[in-house]
């Protein structure tokens, strides 16, 4: 286990958990989750052997509870008042965080229990896959503090749930339950709480066990969701050149587990 500022990272053969481990604050995020998160992320993009991420929230209450508003009222912001060129500067650096976990190579799984609200709501956005326990909540909720959300929202959520119910959910800022977020399709898979982190390594290591080619998956279908279709065609052929040796060693492999099966 290793500490980095407000988050924790812990391997497990070659899988990755990434914890927001501020559990009395509900893990709201805080300059220590901001750079914990940066930090944990070069790690990852330095260990090859990292075939898959889990990133969750310690603590039974919360995934992350959003900005934590004790910082904001106080003045505080997530640079420690480092300089920048103007106000750009500082929400990109906040912004860019959740971009450094949607663009990992690897695949990152968004075990989320409890409250997923704002901040926590876009980091969990920027992962491949949501997972959720039964007693999840999400809201995206910055008009109701005056603000937009500026962590990617407004761009990543319309492309999970569709324009219509992301507008709904952003310009109301109301909160909907695990069975709702399944229904508009925001996760994946609901569970019982207690089995939420088991269900989350079955995934985790199904996905690792198929190794490097999950990478040029991840790469293409990234390419398909923000560039039209001729574009991610192309470049879904040519990612497809860098797996051919393992196509023929595939393909081998399947052929004598059918044969071993017609034999039985």
């Amino acid at each position: 286990m290793v500490s980095f500022h407000d988050v924790l990272l812990e391997m497990k053969e070659k899988i990755a958990i990434v914890t927001l481990n501020r559990p009395k604050a509900r893990n709201a995020f805080n300059r220590g989750i901001l750079q914990g998160l940066y930090e944990a992320a070069n790690h990852i993009l330095t260990e090859p052997s990292i075939n898959v991420v889990i990133l969750t929230g310690a603590g039974d209450q919360a995934f992350c509870a959003g900005i934590d508003l004790k910082m904001i009222s106080a003045g505080e912001d997530m640079t420690g008042g480092a300089k920048r060129h103007d106000s750009f500067g500082h929400i990109q650096i906040y912004r860019d965080c959740f971009t450094a976990y949607e663009k990992l190579p690897v695949p990152v799984i968004a075990a989320i229990n409890g409250f997923c609200f704002g901040a926590g709501l876009e980091l969990a956005l920027g992962c491949d896959i949501r997972l959720a326990d039964e007693t999840a909540l999400f809201s995206i909720p910055e008009v109701q503090l005056g603000i937009i959300p500026d962590g990617g929202g407004t761009q990543r959520l319309p492309k999970i749930v569709g324009v219509g119910k992301a507008k709904e959910l952003i310009y109301t800022g109301r909160r909907i339950d695990a069975k709702e977020a399944l229904r508009i399709g925001l996760v994946e898979h609901v569970y019982p709480k207690a089995q939420l982190m088991e269900e989350a390594m079955k995934m985790a290591q199904e996905i690792s066990d198929n190794g490097s080619p999950v990478i040029g998956c991840k790469r293409s279908i990234n390419i398909a969701v923000n560039y039209p279709a001729d574009v991610g065609l192309l470049f879904e052929s040519s990612t497809q050149q860098a797996y051919l040796r393992e196509f023929q060693q595939g393909a081998g492999k399947l052929l004598k587990k059918v044969k071993a099966e017609k034999s039985e």
